[in-house]
């Protein structure tokens, strides 16, 4: 029996208030967190209720259904029991509501809100002592009025009151369990103690080198040896007191270090939300983070949120990997954990990364996450020798995880310029042909509708313009793809021999025909027949091309034997061909007969709106075969582009791209890498310049992009090549303004 002020009773009563002090403080914790969680719960549920109940609301406010909308709300009064009460208000005036009475009015003011295009929760206390959550929520971003909802905290306090009086009952018999089975153990540790304490009273506590001596139970004993040990240990810490003042010093430090840490990254968490764009953001984190650790060679590799590409960014700029880049970096991620590796950079990786990063002996990943989603991983190339500490990597991820939301908008925005770039790349190509001019869409529709006949179609435009790559796309689209595309270069053939050329010989029909020679026409039967420069045919083939034309039909020279043909026959021609019939040259019947379906194909200095696009379309493909990773032209060479009047039309301009991306050594063209024709002879002497205003070519180019681009600034910007604040100040400056609509 346990004697009052003893040292078991003192064990027992203090462990009956632990418990009882745990098991309470437990059921508190854990209902007050169920509240939480619950009211948490409960404001998602309102604010999807009443973002779903705005959109539904919409359209009734706008067209004034006032009885479907007073409906609505009903059948949302009905279908969720916790909602109290629904009101919507326009423009100061209810125009619906749930009240059956009337609406309150200390109601409506209890929340009304100071922003009408953000949506805003009070906690509102009825006259009954009844608790809502009422909601705000602006509907059509405030223009179509405010939903005010109340959602009743009544079930919310019911399921905490329930919870909390179970866990009660549940805790206060818990706590008898453990008082009881507290005093059992309670006088099984205590019995030897009371013995080893009969024999410590004995000791002098100011000798500590004294021992001692108790035998008795094995529990006295290790008591025994452990005080005996203790008295040791003390006389050990005394001797190691005169070095605690270094390894304070140390300490702090420590803290000095740990707090300009956080001081720099509350400053880069700070800045990195005015940036504008994923590489803004990566160089600058990757600027910050290079006084923290010794290793300063850093890239980011983030995935967008379709799982469809892979953005590698550093300090050098954002490169995009395709879908085969993205799998591939899935499954090396998957198997890496953080830290440093002593492994090298994966070749599907090292190939799209600049040379110190791609021959780093050693990696560290850091994982970037998002909302709990795996947003992608920050690598460090570390050098050989590397000292990279713990405390280090634990900073550069801490401020990788406060940068995560910048990095996950940088992501979005490089989708939707990615995305963007895509569909403005296919939305400007027809069958190999590039541009978006009106002129060049109005060909396009017209090579849709004359591709599935068999008609005669004569192609007209000056050299250079693509007449060739418009009669493969009426090839391509007719019913004849899958059969020979004949091209006949008539301007490449003498008079003497053309004849041959297009029809084909006997054995022995002239000197020279040793043996049977098929023609042209007769090479693509079934197929389609191209006729380019056909105004430079004699007048004496204009005879039988004209019956080929009329009959399908022709004989060999030096043969009798009617060859009949199944084809299409397309014509191109840079002359005037009915100046040449007027002056004799063309015959007429022959000029009415291939002039069925005319097209003119416009001049490049006629659509300059598409020379950005066709910059792009050349430089990307001599990148590819030059090997290079050229990005695009600087201010000035781009300026010289647009204003040059291209005599050779895009002939000439494929040329002049080949040519700047074969001299050009780094990552922009400028002035100097263009033809000499171009940087030199902006004079008499080069008639593609004509003496007028560049700043008058400047305006007529940035409204007709404007136009085009439906007067939306980032992409106008991304088609001159430009960046926005450049795009911004020239309008500025030229007074460029979108027209108002009447």
């Amino acid at each position: 029996m346990a004697r009052p002020g003893s040292l078991k009773t003192s064990l027992l009563a203090a462990l009956a208030c632990v418990v009882i002090a745990s098991g309470m403080a437990i059921s508190q914790i854990a209902a007050h967190r169920y509240g939480d969680s619950l009211g948490n719960e409960a404001i998602a549920r309102a604010e999807k209720i009443a973002h779903n109940l705005s959109l539904d609301a919409v359209d009734k406010i706008l067209i004034n259904d006032l009885v479907a909308l007073h409906k609505l709300l009903e059948d949302q009064l009905v279908s969720d029991p916790a909602v109290s009460y629904l009101v919507i208000v326009r423009e100061g005036h209810v125009i619906a509501h749930t009240f059956p009475k009337g609406v309150p009015v200390e109601l409506i003011q209890a929340n009304s809100s100071m922003n009408p295009d953000k949506n805003q929760m009070k906690k509102i206390i009825s006259e009954n002592g009844d608790r809502y959550l009422d909601i705000a929520w602006p509907i059509f971003s405030g223009q179509a009025g405010i939903l005010r909802l109340g959602y009743s905290e009544k079930p919310i306090r019911a399921q905490i009151r329930d919870l909390w009086l179970q866990m009660s009952l549940v805790t206060l018999f818990i706590m008898l369990l453990a008082v009881l089975l507290g005093k059992y153990l309670i006088n099984r540790m205590t019995r030897p103690l009371l013995a080893l304490t009969h024999a410590a009273e004995r000791i002098d506590e100011g000798h500590l080198d004294m021992q001692l001596n108790t035998h008795g139970h094995r529990e006295v004993e290790k008591l025994a040896a452990s005080f005996n040990g203790m008295l040791s240990r003390i006389r050990e810490y005394m001797d190691r007191l005169t070095g605690i003042n270094r390894m304070l010093e140390e300490k702090n430090q420590e803290l000095d270090r740990s707090h300009r840490q956080l001081t720099t990254s509350c400053t880069i968490s700070g800045q990195i939300a005015a940036l504008p764009d994923l590489k803004g953001i990566t160089s600058y984190l990757i600027r910050s983070m290079n006084p923290i650790s010794e290793c300063r060679r850093m890239v980011f590799m983030l995935l967008g949120r379709n799982r469809r590409q892979l953005f590698m960014a550093g300090d050098w700029g954002v490169i995009t990997a395709d879908k085969e880049g993205v799998e591939k970096y899935i499954s090396w991620v998957e198997d890496k954990s953080t830290g440093i590796m002593e492994r090298e950079v994966p070749l599907f990786i090292s190939e799209f990364l600049p040379r110190p990063l791609s021959d780093a002996h050693k990696t560290a990943l850091f994982p970037i996450r998002y909302n709990e989603q795996p947003l992608g991983v920050m690598l460090v190339a570390c050098s050989e020798g590397c000292r990279c500490v713990k405390k280090e990597l634990d900073i550069i991820q801490m401020i990788l995880d406060q940068a995560s939301g910048a990095l996950f908008r940088g992501v979005l925005q490089e989708e939707e310029t990615y995305d963007l770039r895509s569909r403005m790349e296919e939305t400007s190509e027809f069958s190999g042909i590039i541009g978006k001019n009106a002129k060049m869409q109005n060909i396009y529709k017209l090579i849709e509708n004359v591709a599935p006949t068999d008609a005669t179609v004569l192609i007209e435009g000056e050299s250079g313009t693509g007449k060739e790559l418009a009669a493969r796309a009426i090839h391509q689209l007719s019913h004849r793809a899958g059969k020979p595309f004949v091209v006949i270069n008539c301007s490449a053939y003498p008079s003497t021999l053309i004849e041959s050329e297009l029809f084909g010989h006997e054995k022995g029909a002239f000197s020279g025909a040793v043996k049977r020679k098929l023609g042209r026409f007769e090479l693509g039967n079934g197929g389609t027949v191209f006729l380019d420069e056909i105004g430079e045919i004699p007048p004496s083939v204009q005879i039988k091309l004209l019956r080929v034309i009329q009959t399908h039909t022709f004989e060999r020279i030096g043969g009798e034997e009617t060859i009949h043909v199944d084809l299409r026959i397309l014509a191109a021609t840079n002359k005037n061909l009915q100046q040449e019939v007027q002056k004799g040259e063309f015959r007429e019947d022959l000029f009415y007969r291939i002039n069925v379906i005319p097209i003119l194909m416009p001049p490049l200095r006629e659509r300059r709106n598409d020379i950005p696009l066709l910059i792009h379309h050349f430089l990307k493909r001599f990148n590819s075969e030059q090997e290079k990773e050229i990005k695009g032209f600087d201010p000035e060479a781009m300026r010289v582009l647009l204003n040059y009047d291209w005599p050779g039309n895009v002939r000439e301009l494929e040329n002049c791209i080949e040519h700047a991306a074969i001299l050009s050594k780094g990552s922009t063209i400028s002035f100097s890498d263009l033809p000499a024709g171009m940087t030199f002879g902006r004079d008499e002497k080069f008639p593609g310049f004509k003496k007028r205003s560049i700043s008058e070519q400047e305006v007529t180019l940035i409204r007709e992009i404007l136009v085009e681009s439906n007067w939306n600034k980032k992409i106008a910007a991304d088609r001159l090549g430009i960046s926005r604040s450049t795009l911004y100040e020239k309008m500025k400056r030229f007074r460029i303004e979108k027209p108002a609509i009447h």
